[in-house]
């Protein structure tokens, strides 16, 4: 969906309307479909607090069990993103709201879907009890998954850790039955991802279990990081949770690199 007001649609080449959206959550209700998404993006250009407000709004009132906010993200591959680097107008980007409103627009719908029982449970994601996604929650957690057909992905433990495998995102070589892509995944790596994906759940990283699969002592490889992160408000320690804060989860891709990048 990204936008209920159809001008902030409009302005990144979408075609679809408000009323063509409802009229869809229609169709899928009649045809027996109730599991139902929304997405919206956070930082649209024209997008202003009162009509992030009605999408918002709007939202809540399909009564629809998820929903899913992404904050608009610079992309350099992008049309929109490209003329944002430059400063430039084309495409409304001298219309993109800046970051500090971003953000606003962001806790705002936390604030809004959480009060009206569409709880956070991931920094993206909010769902009504039970409708959580299963699908994502398997990446989030490190479950093993499969896929199948073009350019598919799979993630399966090993004794070794883990090991990710992909098919050819060429069609081509897809038909001629070339071979997988196979990427191990040693313990220490496979500790470093539950940690950048486990702390996207609002629920966070049981420290007392989350090493010893791994033969890891979590506390011993990554102690440094936590606190470095725990005073300067990023994170905080129940027991032994460990989980993001609000401001945490506004800037998540910094705290994931530290994890990435902690010395062992």
């Amino acid at each position: 969906v990204q936008s209920f007001i159809d001008a902030e649609s409009a302005a990144v080449g979408r075609l679809h309307t408000r009323a063509a959206v409802l009229d869809d959550i229609a169709r899928l209700r009649a045809a027996g479909i109730s599991n139902i998404n929304i997405d919206l993006i956070a930082g649209l250009p024209h997008q202003t607090a009162a009509s992030w407000h009605t999408s918002l709004d709007q939202t809540v009132a399909t009564g629809v069990p998820h929903a899913s906010v992404y904050m608009l993200e610079v992309d350099e591959d992008s049309r929109l993103g490209r003329e944002l680097i430059a400063g430039g107008t084309r495409y409304h980007a001298h219309f993109v709201p800046d970051e500090d409103a971003v953000a606003d627009f962001y806790a705002q719908a936390c604030a809004r879907l959480n009060a009206a029982g569409i709880a956070q449970y991931e920094i993206s994601n909010f769902a009504q009890p039970g409708m959580e996604s299963k699908h994502n929650l398997r990446y989030w957690t490190r479950q093993p998954y499969v896929g199948f057909g073009l350019d598919a992905h799979s993630m399966l433990e090993t004794r070794d850790g883990a090991v990710r495998f992909s098919t050819p995102d060429s069609l081509e070589e897809f038909m001629a039955g070339a071979p997988l892509k196979r990427i191990p995944i040693p313990p220490r790596a496979a500790l470093e991802e539950t940690f950048f994906l486990g702390l996207r759940l609002t629920r966070g990283v049981d420290l007392k279990t989350v090493g010893a699969p791994l033969e890891v002592d979590a506390e011993a490889e990554f102690g440094d990081t936590f606190r470095d992160l725990e005073s300067s408000g990023m994170l905080q320690r129940e027991g032994g949770l460990i989980r993001l804060t609000p401001a945490g989860r506004l800037l998540s891709n910094e705290v994931f690199q530290r994890f990435i990048t902690a010395p062992t």
